[in-house]
């Protein structure tokens, strides 16, 4: 049987399968929060920076959530159509553009407050587990060796 020949082949084997697994279910658990703000996950990552920044470069937001510019201008623009945030080009670089949070933003965070304190109920993980967790995939993120 292959398995017994490469083991390292078993699902059960790889780490990469219970963040993938954990990280599908985590984003479902949130769709009945966030539904009623009228964010998707991937928004409401967005909308959590610009409560935080007021105002940041879109390369800048691309580099703290990990997504690249194909995976965010859509993103960026959905919220602008929803009027939570303004996109304006630099008038120094064309290149770069500025994202504003605008009143409609500002206010959708009183409605999202209660979200994390929500969601920490959904995952079966004491205090301090979590935060041992949170260091742990952190500590991937910032960790990757480079490819040679």
């Amino acid at each position: 049987m292959t398995m017994d020949k490469y083991p390292q082949l078993r699902l059960e084997n790889q780490l990469c399968f219970p963040l993938y697994a954990c990280s599908k279910e985590i984003v479902r658990r949130y769709t009945p929060f966030l539904d009623p703000l009228g964010l998707t996950y991937t928004q409401y990552l967005v909308m959590m920076v610009m409560w935080e920044k007021e105002s940041i470069n879109i390369k800048e937001l691309g580099e703290i959530l990990f997504l690249d510019s194909g995976t965010l201008t859509p993103v960026v623009k959905k919220l602008e159509s929803k009027g939570l945030l303004l996109r304006k080009r630099c008038p120094q670089d064309e290149r770069c553009v500025i994202l504003t949070l605008l009143p409609a933003g500002y206010a959708l965070a009183d409605e999202a407050a209660a979200i994390p304190e929500k969601m920490g109920g959904c995952v079966c993980l004491s205090k301090g587990e979590a935060q041992a967790l949170y260091a742990s995939l952190y500590k991937i993120l910032g960790g990757f060796c480079e490819e040679k």
